[in-house]
Order: C-alpha cells, then sequence, then structure tokens
C-alpha cells in the first residue's frame, strides 16, 4: 500500500513570538497598499509608504537604509 502524507498544515504568523503591534499592522497595510499601487521597486516602496503618513519606528522618514532594516527586523 502506498504511504500517504498528511496534509500540509500553515498556521499564519506560526514563527512570531507575539501578535502584531498597532504600528507593524499600519505598516503591512501600508505596503500592501503600495504593491497594489504599483510600487515594485525599493524607493518606490518607501515612497508611496512614506505618502500614507506611515514613519519609522522612530517617527522620523522612512529612508531605503531604515525601511531594509526595520524589513529585515521584522522578519526574524
Amino acid at each position: 500500500m502506498p504511504r500517504t502524507l498528511p496534509e500540509p498544515h500553515l498556521v499564519p504568523r506560526q514563527t512570531q513570538l507575539a501578535p502584531p503591534t498597532e504600528w507593524e499592522d499600519r505598516l503591512a497595510d501600508a505596503i500592501e497598499a503600495a504593491f497594489a499601487a504599483g510600487a515594485w521597486d525599493l524607493p518606490a516602496l518607501v515612497e508611496a509608504v512614506s505618502e500614507q503618513g506611515v514613519t519609522d519606528p522612530s517617527g522620523a522618514p522612512w529612508t531605503t537604509e531604515t525601511f531594509r532594516a526595520e524589513l529585515d527586523r521584522l522578519g526574524r
């Protein structure tokens, strides 16, 4: 008899240690809207997120460097 594998199981946010913060939710919504509007490279993405009024965690305007660093931090 052939061996069958169980159905794949994916739990959203399965690697997160805590639920997203309000700021992380706002950032995610802004990124999603930026992609939907056609922002596909990093400078366009940073500009689109900034235009939506989402600043970096310290409240400063985004730069490509701070945006990249924050996404790297959030992805760990």
